[in-house]
C-alpha cells in the first residue's frame, strides 16, 4: 500500500525537503514512498512523485549498531564507479551522511524496472528456454563485474587483496563462535579442513560478496537490467563470488524456508555448467572451486546460526525464521562432502 506518511525510517517530506536543496528540480509534488519486502539487511524504499518519477532509497536497518556493516558510503561508492562499464547498475543519484535528515546515512539511485527471481515457482512461470536464459546471464554479468580493473574506475583501494582468504575464514570464525549456543556436529571440523587448505587466490577483483539471482534485476528482455545489494563488496578474490552462486544453485527447496532455491526450475543449468561459462568467459582456473563453494557452505551455515540464536531469544522474527535451526546441519554437511569430493 502507498504511503505518503512516514514510514518506519523515511519520512517522505523530510527526504523531499533534503532533495529540493541537493537536487533542484529532480521532485515534483510530494512524494510517496513504499518499503521494498525482501532485504535482508538494509532497508529498501521505492519513491516517486505526482509527475511519475520514481527512485530507490536505501539505508541501514532501524536500531542498528555496527556501522561497517552498513555503510552506505561503501553502496554508494561502487555503483558509482561501476556506472560507466558493462556491469549494469542504477545511477546513483545522492549520498547523505548527515542523520539528522533521515535518522541514519542513506543514498538515492535511479529506480530500475526488473523482477528478482527468488524462487523455482517464479522460474517456472517463464518456461525452460528462458529460464536457462537468465541464469546463464547471471554468470555472464558476474564474468563482466570480475573483468573490472579496479584502479581504472577508482576502486584500487576498496579494500586489501593480500590474505583475503585467511582473513574472511578468521571473520566467520569468530562470527560462529559469537553465534554458538547448542552443539553442531562437524562445523569445527569444516572450519579447520577449510583452513588447511587455502588455495592461492587469483589476481584480485571488485568481489559483489553475496551474488545470487535474488540480488539482480531481470528485465522483461530475460537479461540482468541491474545488480543490486553491494552491502558486501570489496576487493579481493573472485572465486568467492561464483563459489557462493554455485552453493545457492545447488540448494534444494526446503519447505517453509526463507532461503533463495531456484533449481528445480525447468531449463535451469546445472552447477557444473555455470561454473564452466564462468570459466570460459573469464580464462581463470576454477580447479580449486570445491573450497570455495565449502567456504559459501561455512558462512551460510554460520549466518543460519546466528539467525537462529537470535529468533530462539525473541530477537528476531520472520517468515521461516523458525525452521533455520533445522537447515543449518544440511549446510555442514553439505560443506564437509563438497571439500572432500569436490
Amino acid at each position: 500500500m502507498s504511503k505518503a506518511g512516514p514510514l518506519p525510517g523515511l519520512d517522505p517530506q523530510r527526504l523531499r525537503d533534503h532533495l529540493e536543496r541537493e537536487r533542484p528540480g529532480l521532485v515534483t509534488g510530494p512524494l510517496e514512498a513504499d518499503l521494498i519486502e525482501g532485504g535482508r539487511s538494509n532497508l529498501t524504499y521505492a519513491v516517486r512523485d505526482s509527475a511519475g518519477g520514481r527512485w530507490v532509497v536505501r539505508r541501514p536497518p532501524l536500531g542498528h549498531v555496527l556501522a561497517t556493516a552498513h555503510d552506505m558510503a561503501r553502496e554508494h561508492r561502487v555503483i558509482s564507479a561501476l556506472r560507466d562499464t558493462a556491469v549494469p547498475v542504477p545511477q546513483a543519484l545522492l549520498l547523505c551522511e548527515d542523520e539528522e535528515v533521515l535518522g541514519a546515512p542513506f543514498y538515492v539511485m535511479e529506480f530500475v524496472p526488473g523482477t528478482p527471481y527468488r524462487t523455482a515457482e517464479q522460474l517456472t512461470a517463464l518456461g525452460p528456454g528462458r529460464t536457462r536464459e537468465v541464469v546463464l546471464g547471471l554468470v555472464d554479468t558476474l564474468v563482466e563485474l570480475h573483468a573490472v580493473d579496479p584502479a581504472a574506475v577508482g576502486l584500487g583501494d576498496f579494500g586489501r587483496p593480500e590474505g583475503f582468504l585467511e582473513r574472511q575464514l578468521r571473520r566467520w570464525g569468530k562470527q560462529l563462535a559469537a553465534s554458538r549456543s547448542r552443539e553442531l556436529a562437524g562445523i569445527d571440523e569444516l572450519h579447520r579442513a577449510l583452513g588447511a587448505a587455502l588455495p592461492s587466490s587469483p589476481a584480485p577483483a571488485v568481489v559483489h560478496g553475496d551474488y545470487r539471482l535474488d540480488n539482480v534485476l531481470v528485465g522483461a528482455d530475460d537479461t540482468v537490467r541491474a545488480v543490486l545489494d553491494w552491502e558486501m563488496s570489496t576487493l579481493g578474490d573472485p572465486l568467492t563470488d561464483l563459489g557462493l552462486l554455485v552453493m545457492y544453485s545447488e540448494q534444494q527447496e526446503v519447505p517453509g524456508s526463507p532461503l533463495t532455491a531456484t533449481r528445480t526450475a525447468p531449463g535451469h543449468p546445472a552447477p557444473a555448467e555455470l561454473v564452466e561459462r564462468y570459466a570460459a568467459g573469464s580464462g581463470r582456473d576454477v580447479s580449486a572451486l570445491p573450497w570455495y563453494t565449502a567456504f559459501a557452505y561455512f558462512k551460510l551455515a554460520v549466518i543460519l546460526e546466528g539467525i537462529h540464536l537470535r529468533h530462539t531469544l525473541g530477537q528476531t522474527v520472520g517468515a521461516g525464521f523458525d525452521r533455520i535451526g533445522e537447515l543449518v546441519p544440511l549446510f555442514i554437511g553439505n560443506g564437509l562432502t563438497t571439500l572432500q569430493e569436490g
